[in-house]
């Protein structure tokens, strides 16, 4: 969907630009009135955003003018005046619907989308097509069930062939749809991103777009195939909430970094102000300088309020009040002076602190919560045990009753559903097709005794992520769980960013940050290697073009790196000239993003990006059944802690953990009882050392740890405390037994007991041979 925004104040622009993007909205700006007339004449939008008061041409006569020439577009006017005269000034010139600053962000999205729907029959909030369904509220496509992560013009391409099911585009005509005059895509760019698409829905199981040759594409689906739906207003509050939640955590940082950048600009307005009440004091106003001032004070209005800056904004449009009354008294004047002295002072607290609050909500990692809902007791209990291991909060209801209670009133972050429940009307399912309907993104795992072909039928077309048959193991269902919630989180990702320009860094900083990304921002180029080396990201970011360095330069570093050679790299640039992208392809990147750059688009692709690479690392990263790193990663991860140890002149402690007779614990308790202490061991290694620290597995019962910046000492003293932590932890046998473990240890520091890893793996073992000589359950060091 296609929106002129016709707006003078750039801050105010930018705000709802934002608003705009991140809901896959293509938008266009006009600065004054005559241009955005001349656009909306010369190019064709599902919408026009208007101001009223704008320079050159104001909002009522850009009405008027368009719908004189029969141009029947939705106008949706947006303005700080208030008073009933004004609406129904602005609906008789020719608008649709009028909001008044400052906006709720949801409810102008909301007022938007009505116009869209008013517009056209189809253009329903939920579309569904086969198995495909897209949901315009909350910008989401399922495939089957199955969340697609496409991409901003993805997004665009596939709700334009929905929403148009009888009719087929041409490239030129979906170029024109799907980007703006200012961008200048060629057929091939459209082809690219039509591949793409036809990739995600073909591995989602939907072949939905064709090719008709000769004339371009359509959706292959017939029209009488494609449903489409007003999202349900009767559903549960939190269904309706959320939409409204995500905007205000997407747009709260946004306007934070907004405002620094533009709140020099309102200074200066408030100036004018000044300087025309200083000329009223002394009787020399003139009729245009007030005029002025009378503007200005409008136009902070609707400016101010845009950046939440409530009290700020009332304070003006009293100014504007007194101006437009017309001053005829010391009184007023010195009233006047005492406003603006009370704006000033509002705008200098502290900027945002609300905002700033909300930013840090966001971005918070809770604990994920499952609900259990199943009437076999003995296994919830189990599944509680084993689900605290994996760092899950577990809660067990036993039955359906309780379940819809407990989603009601706290929502968790995922269900595991047992399908039957005896001396009951109802069964699971029953609770799976509500879900389905009021909570269709929350996943649900099933568990079923019977293991037939139609209950699974059934289960997959309500929506079920993964069907379990019983009996099966609690660590088997956790295994599940996990996965689920490893899809359908936000990816908690660390992001290093090169790029020498601090604007971009700026931008960068306030789209990503939102999403739970932490980031790393480096200025200077020739500080990449050290930042690279300290920070260890997830993915990489690179500016094509920087002084000395570029980026490209960078990234052939980088894949010529055995550690880091399957970095995700993603690439900056102003040039969109195929020799530069063949160049950026050619060093090993993995994608390449045009600035000026799009929020959405940047964390479609970033998600995607990250989102492909977690699978393979996971599986060649982890120990499975302990979820810390395997071996392999261990290496890794040690080996770079050794070369920031050399580089830096500091100590780092190799230590060898190894659980006591290990052995007689499968062999009495059984082999499930042992992965079971395996588990908890590891994770009581992940929660004693530092995120920092190396942790692994390095097999059998034998478990590795580095400390980077730590002594001899130091180490001794973080292993008595996690022996005391270990010493605690109480298992139960196969039998119902009590037991308890321990573990021997031993320690190598760097440089005095070894300078690489192996020297160092022979040092530690040599002390963990003499802790266990001497009687087990204790730590050694080499020297």
């Amino acid at each position: 969907m296609k929106i002129l925004l016709v707006e003078d104040d750039e801050g105010t622009a930018e705000i709802l630009r934002t608003t705009l993007i991140e809901q896959h909205y293509l938008v266009e700006l006009a600065m004054d009135g005559r241009i955005g007339l001349e656009m909306a004449g010369a190019f064709t939008y599902d919408l026009i955003l208007l101001d009223i008061m704008l320079p050159k041409l104001d909002g009522l006569d850009f009405c008027r003018q368009l719908r004189d020439r029969k141009d029947c577009t939705p106008v949706l006017l947006l303005t700080a005046l208030d008073s009933n005269t004004s609406k129904i000034m602005g609906l008789e010139a020719g608008a649709d619907d009028y909001v008044v600053k400052p906006f709720d962000p949801y409810e102008l999205l909301a007022r938007i989308r009505a116009l869209l729907r008013r517009g056209s029959s189809a253009l329903s909030s939920v579309i569904e097509a086969g198995k495909i369904a897209l949901d315009s509220n909350s910008c989401r496509v399922t495939c089957d069930g199955q969340l697609l992560h496409l991409t901003a013009k993805e997004y665009a391409l596939l709700e334009l062939l929905l929403r148009n099911s009888h009719r087929i585009f041409s490239q030129q005509a979906l170029l024109e749809h799907l980007w703006s005059y200012e961008e200048i895509p060629s057929e091939n760019t459209l082809r690219t991103h039509i591949k793409a698409l036809r990739r995600k829905l073909k591995q989602a199981g939907a072949d939905a777009i064709e090719t008709v040759y000769g004339l371009g594409y359509r959706l292959k689906l017939g029209e009488d195939e494609v449903k489409s739906q007003a999202t349900a207003t009767t559903h549960s509050p939190s269904a309706a909430i959320a939409p409204v939640t995500t905007v205000k955590q997407q747009i709260a940082p946004a306007r934070v970094a907004i405002w620094e950048r533009y709140k020099h600009k309102y200074s200066d307005r408030i100036a004018t102000l000044e300087q025309a009440i200083a000329t009223l004091e002394q009787g020399k106003l003139t009729p245009e300088l007030g005029q002025q001032a009378r503007a200005e004070a409008h136009l902070l209005i609707g400016s101010l309020a845009s950046f939440s800056k409530t009290k700020a904004s009332q304070i003006c449009r009293q100014i504007e009040q007194i101006f437009r009354a017309g001053v005829e008294s010391s009184l007023e004047a010195r009233h006047l002076t005492q406003l603006v002295v009370a704006l000033r002072q509002e705008l200098e607290l502290p900027a945002a602190t609300k905002e700033l609050a909300e930013r840090s909500l966001a971005t918070v990692k809770q604990q994920r919560r499952l609900l259990i809902v199943d009437n076999d007791s003995q296994l919830g209990e189990q599944l509680i045990s084993e689900a605290t291991i994996w760092g899950i909060q577990a809660e067990l209801v036993t039955d359906l009753t309780a379940a819809r209670k407990a989603i009601a009133q706290n929502c968790p972050d995922v269900v595991l559903l047992d399908l039957c429940f005896d001396r009951s009307v109802e069964n699971g399912l029953n609770l799976l097709t509500e879900l389905k309907t009021n909570h269709r993104h929350l996943p649900v795992l099933v568990l079923a005794a019977q293991d037939n072909f139609a209950n699974r039928i059934e289960v997959a077309r309500l929506g079920g992520r993964i069907f379990l048959s019983k009996p099966v193991f609690p660590v088997s269902v956790l295994t599940a769980i996990d996965r689920v919630l490893s899809q359908s989180d936000i990816v908690a990702a660390k992001i290093l960013v090169v790029d020498d320009d601090p604007q971009t860094l700026d931008i960068l900083r306030t789209v990503l940050e939102p999403w739970g990304f932490k980031l790393a921002l480096v200025d200077n180029p020739r500080h990449f290697w050290d930042k690279l080396e300290r920070y260890n990201p997830d993915l990489l970011i690179l500016d094509v073009e920087m002084p000395e360095l570029s980026g490209i330069d960078l990234c052939q570093v980088v894949r010529s790196d055995p550690q880091w050679c399957e970095l995700p790299v993603l690439f900056l640039s102003v040039h969109t000239d195929a020799a530069t992208v063949d160049r950026v392809f050619a060093a090993g990147a993995d994608d390449y993003i045009n600035k000026p750059i799009l929020g959405a688009q940047l964390i479609a692709r970033v998600l995607n990006r990250l989102e492909r690479t977690q699978t393979l690392h996971k599986l060649a990263d982890t120990d499975l059944l302990t979820g810390i790193a395997n071996r392999r990663k261990a290496i890794q991860e040690l080996n770079q802690l050794l070369r920031l140890a050399k580089r830096q002149s500091q100590p780092l402690c190799f230590i060898i953990l190894d659980l006591d007779r290990f052995k007689l614990v499968n062999d009495r308790h059984g082999h499930e009882v042992g992965d079971r202490v395996l588990r908890q061991f590891g994770a009581l290694l992940q929660q004693t050392f530092r995120g920092e620290d190396a942790i692994a597995r390095w097999g059998g019962e034998e478990f590795v740890v580095g400390l980077y910046d730590a002594t001899r000492q130091q180490a001794m003293a973080r292993l008595t405390e996690l022996q005391e932590i270990v010493h605690q932890q109480e298992f139960t046998g196969a039998s119902g037994e009590k037991f308890r473990v321990s573990f021997s240890g031993g320690i190598a520091e760097y440089p005095e007991d070894g300078a690489d890893l192996p020297a160092l793996y022979r040092s530690a073992d040599a002390a963990l041979y003499v802790a266990k000589a001497g009687g087990r359950g204790q730590v050694s060091s080499w020297s």
